[in-house]
């Protein structure tokens, strides 16, 4: 059933995916070889995200590996105003080996991996307990959750499906670009995706499809440098024209039908029982500012 979705309800979905893992399986596959793991777990990533970066279940889990914020956190990986990394592929991919090693390191069963990797530890250990004890995943299957009773079979289809796509006449949708294809950058000083853009010649959709854990276009300055992912001649521009792109300012302030336009540095998301007074104290700024950025009469939002 598990392989009817993906090789006939979902073709389409497959087609995209097919094409993504140009892009991400020698990621995973450099990863999972480094820490001497099975390279199949890459297949995990399509069950778990269909191989989009910034997936998000209605837990929260996010990213290619849909990591929640407090295992995300065990791993390193940084979460803030600027940037998930459980969005980088990189650093979400070493985390998510790092997280099976450790599931591996208690099971020692690649299957029960999987169900620990979807339900958690707790379910996985409570399912052995009321099997009298049992350590397959076959065995215990009855007591997990649901979901996870369909996980493992979702995986072996994907594994199937994977490799025998062209055989139910599935064919991948070709990315924008490939994994050999893209170069990395440390920035770590204050840069927007329109600065890169304009001295790059990548557009604005190809930053954001490269680079899915930086939020907002923007590189905050950091001690901690952030990596940035370019296409490889885009990555020698950039290195160039380093000088004059962090001195420029594509939204340099001018004027329009009376105002200066600036650079936008912070958003608001409105919620209820929020008031002009109580949103400006909380950024520091004037009433009459806000009421001016966004073209509010009065005191009403």
């Amino acid at each position: 059933s598990y392989i009817n979705v993906y090789a006939i309800r979902r073709r389409n979905l497959t087609s995209k995916v097919l094409g993504l893992a140009a892009l991400y399986y020698p990621l995973f596959e450099e990863q999972l070889d480094r820490f001497d793991m099975p390279l199949e777990l890459k297949h995990l990533a399509v069950v778990e995200s269909a191989l989009n970066p910034s997936a998000k279940s209605p837990m929260g889990a996010t990213g290619l590996w849909q990591f929640m914020y407090t295992t995300g956190k065990i791993y390193n990986l940084e979460v803030n105003s600027f940037v998930d990394e459980r969005r980088d592929p990189y650093e979400s991919t070493i985390a998510a080996c790092q997280y099976m090693e450790y599931l591996y390191g208690r099971y020692k069963d690649w299957n029960l991996v999987l169900a620990a990797y979807n339900s958690g530890p707790g379910n996985v250990n409570k399912a052995i307990r009321r099997s009298g004890g049992k350590r397959t995943y076959w065995e215990i299957r009855r007591y997990l959750p649901r979901e996870t009773r369909g996980y493992v079979p979702a995986f072996i289809a994907v594994n199937y499906i994977m490799n025998h796509a062209a055989d139910h006449n599935v064919y991948p949708i070709e990315p924008p670009i490939k994994y050999p294809e893209v170069d990395t950058l440390q920035v770590c000083r204050r840069t927007t995706f329109d600065q890169i853009s304009k001295f790059t010649s990548v557009s604005l959709e190809d930053l954001e499809m490269l680079n899915p854990s930086i939020k907002r276009n923007i590189i905050p300055k950091s001690e901690k440098c952030l990596t940035v992912y370019l296409p490889v001649e885009a990555a020698g521009l950039f290195l160039v024209n380093q000088d004059e792109l962090y001195n420029f300012n594509p939204s340099e302030p001018q004027a329009a039908d009376g105002y200066i336009v600036e650079d936008l540095i912070e958003t608001h998301v409105v919620r209820s029982g929020d008031v002009l007074g109580k949103i400006a104290e909380r950024y520091g700024v004037g009433v009459s500012s806000i009421r001016e950025w966004n073209n509010i009469r009065g005191n009403n939002i």
